[in-house]
């Protein structure tokens, strides 16, 4: 009788673990940053129908922004608690290539992205949105914005801004990064020191910034160009635009890639098509207020107080990756002065 009990309990346990394995394998676990995946967020909707399409069930892991999701996928690396990384961008892919964190993959819909939206030429990663760094005015406040970044010295807009530090802010890093694009890395800290005076706050990230701004505590906040696209599709507004600067913008581009360890290979090469699909793309303008990578994709009609800038001051990524610590120590010393 024992041995008969002992056999349908170790009967029950197999069918229980082979049930566990088959739930187990038909999950994909993705790791992103936090807004991404918050309620008013992409996140929801995509991954969502993505279960739908796929018959399996998404685990998202969220690590408040991109830098911290990249470290922990570093940390992780070889055996990842992840099969996906999505949200790294422009700044931090040369430091993710460093590590050898992916599995390359070349989507079958790749063709359809802009060659200049494409970086990695060894598709670890793929993209998936892009945006441009903006200061955004309030214009029943501020009626002749300025118009470069050269502008913005201007002593009337003394305590008027505020920004986001580049050590913790992926907006604030762009500014910076746009500074030595334009200035270039003999001049960018000479004019952060003549910009000091007219910044009322340097917050830690975007919301608090932004929340000042909104709340009309200061009249200039940098954002990004689609930000007034915001307003306009929910308060139905124009109050709020983004100045556009002659010496052009920076632009951001998120990507996501497939770690290396991963045994869902196909699962996860599966989604990375479906980020590059309508179902995806179509969902990214207002929930993450980026542009779609594919071009062909339609814009909301509130898009149209967001127009592209037609210049695109850029810092090479492998030339980021190897001096970004430089230059944040050099500006952090040159803000305490």
């Amino acid at each position: 009788m024992n041995n008969i009990i002992l056999s349908l309990i170790f009967t029950s346990a197999l069918l229980i673990g082979i049930s566990i394995n088959s739930a187990s394998a038909r999950d994909l676990t993705i790791y992103t940053y936090e807004s991404f995946n918050s309620e008013w967020g992409p996140g929801p909707v995509v991954f969502k129908s993505f279960e739908e399409q796929c018959e399996c069930k998404i685990k998202v892991v969220t690590h408040g922004d991109s830098g911290t999701v990249l470290n922990r996928s570093i940390l992780e690396k070889g055996n990842p608690n992840a099969d996906i990384l999505l949200g790294l961008n422009n700044s931090e892919i040369e430091k993710s290539f460093n590590h050898k964190l992916w599995i390359p993959y070349r989507s079958k819909l790749l063709d359809q992205v802009p060659k200049e939206l494409d970086l990695d030429k060894k598709n670890r990663v793929t993209p998936f949105d892009y945006g441009y760094i903006s200061f955004v005015y309030d214009s029943q406040k501020i009626k002749n914005p300025p118009r470069s970044l050269e502008d913005l010295l201007d002593q009337k807009y003394k305590r008027k801004i505020v920004i986001q530090n580049p050590k913790t802010s992926s907006p604030g890093l762009s500014m910076l990064h746009w500074t030595i694009a334009v200035f270039g890395e003999d001049e960018y800290l000479d004019y952060w020191k003549k910009l000091q005076k007219n910044l009322l706050s340097v917050t830690d990230g975007w919301s608090a910034a932004y929340g000042m701004f909104t709340k009309g505590e200061v009249p200039i906040v940098l954002s990004y160009v689609t930000s007034p696209a915001y307003h306009l599709e929910y308060e139905k507004t124009k109050r709020y635009k983004a100045a556009l600067f002659k010496e052009g913008h920076y632009r951001q581009i998120e990507f996501a890639g497939i770690l290396k360890g991963t045994e869902k290979i196909k699962m996860a090469q599966d989604f990375i098509d479906f980020m590059l699909s309508e179902k995806f793309q179509s969902v990214i303008p207002l929930t993450n207020w980026m542009y779609p990578v594919i071009r062909h994709q339609p814009l909301p009609d509130s898009f149209q107080i967001a127009p592209e800038p037609e210049v695109v001051p850029e810092l090479n990524s492998s030339l980021v990756y190897k001096q970004n610590k430089k230059w944040l120590k050099a500006w952090s010393r040159a803000m305490s002065e």
